[in-house]
């Protein structure tokens, strides 16, 4: 506890609304844990209804004024707070490591990755760009121009508290929109770290509003029902997604989704099995596998299947299972005792349909919520285990017999956010990464995820696009003029 109090030395535990910390209005509190040894880090406030209304005046009130701010002010606000995050990144990582769980290198690797949008958005500021040209007829210009959308709600994840924030909130303030971020319940400090460092880089009080809350349902519901929020972005689970989707229909609210994934592994006849290897390490293990783009099921062909089972098992094997503040440690815990169970009962299930334990396989008896790091062998490719998005530190291996059935089994799926190839023909590669059905590839890499590129899903793992130019315009709208001269 004395490391946990030391750490989070100044980080309000209050709602920030209007440029403020404030309790909530009815009082209420929530208790936030810390996942790697399953104890109690402090109370925050929890916000409810009240205090949703009182975060959307504040926002409301704002709107005008910060959507004519000059982009170069906007621009110079971005830039202050990714130099702040970064001068700071080693308490920040901290932060992050005692709210989520995840390894100080993780953590300090989030920092940077989330910084990041500050930097790319604080220059996409200048760069909403408007189109002049003539109609068909050739009797009147038409102008297009993009304007803010108006007061976005944000609900982020726990898995990345730095940067599913600054993924979403950066392009919101480049383009001129006023925010209320409802950060996940169990990730509420980095959220205030956030507020504290946009208000120390110059953002006027109620452009942007931090809500954390136990009763995530009840307070994303009232921002939803009032008038004034024209904009939802969302990061979750589908099913979530689903009843939020259904709730913004009734107003027809802008939104913009990212949801589950199932992303496969394709290693090719022709791979260089010990970089595959490398790779499928990397796209399994970044935050011990709690990562919406984590590689889910490996389709791996047989002429490399056991090389490479063997390799990865050796590979999770060897790592360290521990708290994230040890800088030894190579894996964390995951986030609840309801994600080690279910990661556990996935595994027994799938070893009773005959699959075979090659490395871990089994929850660590230990204070804090762990699971040992995980390969699967002989799965069968319609073992039930391959359909869900196990989030944690397994690995299922299937063999194929050719690299067309690894591309038909990759898609055989509701989801796709991401999905990971590797080849040794660049041709082949670029061919197999069109055929796969994903809004995220990675061609012989096992690290995807880019401030600079575009990030989001299709078919059931979202809607819209966060990161470079295309996260940008989800928070605007085109503008038409028709204009005779």
């Amino acid at each position: 506890m004395a490391v946990t109090t030391e750490v989070l030395t100044g980080v309000s535990s209050q709602l920030w609304i209007g440029g403020d910390w404030v309790p909530a209005q009815d009082g209420d509190e929530m208790e936030v844990r810390d996942p790697g040894r399953d104890e109690a880090i402090d109370t925050v406030a929890s916000a409810g209804p009240q205090d949703a209304h009182r975060a959307l005046d504040a926002a409301d009130s704002v709107a005008a004024a910060w959507a004519g701010t000059p982009a170069r002010v906007r621009s110079e606000i971005l830039l202050r707070a990714y130099d702040a995050m970064i001068a700071d990144r080693e308490r920040l990582a901290r932060i992050i490591v005692i709210e989520s769980g995840k390894t100080l290198a993780d953590a300090r690797a989030e920092v940077q990755y989330a910084a990041d949008f500050f930097a790319v958005y604080g220059r996409a500021a200048y760069d909403v760009e408007g189109r002049l040209s003539r109609s068909a007829d050739g009797t009147r210009r038409i102008l297009v121009s993009h304007a803010p959308v108006g007061v976005a709600v944000l609900v982020t994840p726990w898995n990345f508290p730095a940067a599913m924030v600054t993924r979403k909130l950066a392009p919101a303030l480049a383009a001129g929109c006023t925010a209320i971020l409802k950060p996940s319940s169990a990730t509420p400090f980095m959220a205030a770290e956030l507020a504290r460092i946009m208000a120390d880089a110059g953002l006027p009080g109620g452009v942007f509003n931090v809500l954390p809350s136990a009763g995530s349902q009840r307070l994303v519901g009232a921002l939803l029902d009032d008038a004034r929020v024209q904009k939802l972005s969302f990061t979750g689970s589908t099913e979530v997604g689903r009843k939020l989707l259904a709730q913004t229909a009734q107003r027809i609210v802008n939104t913009s989704l990212e949801l589950g994934g199932n992303a496969p592994f394709l290693v090719m006849e022709n791979s260089d099995v010990d970089a595959a290897i490398d790779g499928a390490f990397v796209a399994k293990m970044r935050n011990t596998g709690q990562s919406c783009i984590a590689a889910n099921r490996y389709y791996v062909h047989e002429s490399l299947a056991e090389a490479f089972t063997a390799g990865l098992a050796a590979r999770m094997g060897r790592l360290t299972v521990g708290h994230g503040l040890d800088e030894s440690v190579g894996a964390g815990p995951v986030i609840s005792g309801a994600a080690r169970d279910a990661l556990a009962q996935h595994v027994d299930a799938a070893v009773s349909r005959g699959a075979r334990v090659l490395c871990g396989g089994s929850s660590l008896e230990r204070a804090g919520w762990y699971y040992a790091p995980t390969v699967l062998g002989n799965v069968a490719a319609d073992d039930p285990v391959l359909a869900h998005e196990l989030f944690g530190p397994v690995a299922p291996v299937v063999t194929v017999s050719s690299d067309d059935e690894a591309v038909e089994r990759a898609n055989d799926t509701q989801f796709g956010l991401a999905a990971y190839v590797y080849t040794g023909s660049l041709e082949q590669s670029l061919q197999v990464a069109e055929r796969l059905q994903a809004g995220v590839i990675g061609v012989n890499r096992g690290l995807v995820s880019d401030a600079s590129a575009p990030f989001g899903g299709v078919k059931q793992s979202g809607l819209g696009r966060e990161g470079a130019a295309e996260g940008l315009l989800e928070y605007m709208e085109p503008k038409y003029i028709s204009a005779a001269w």
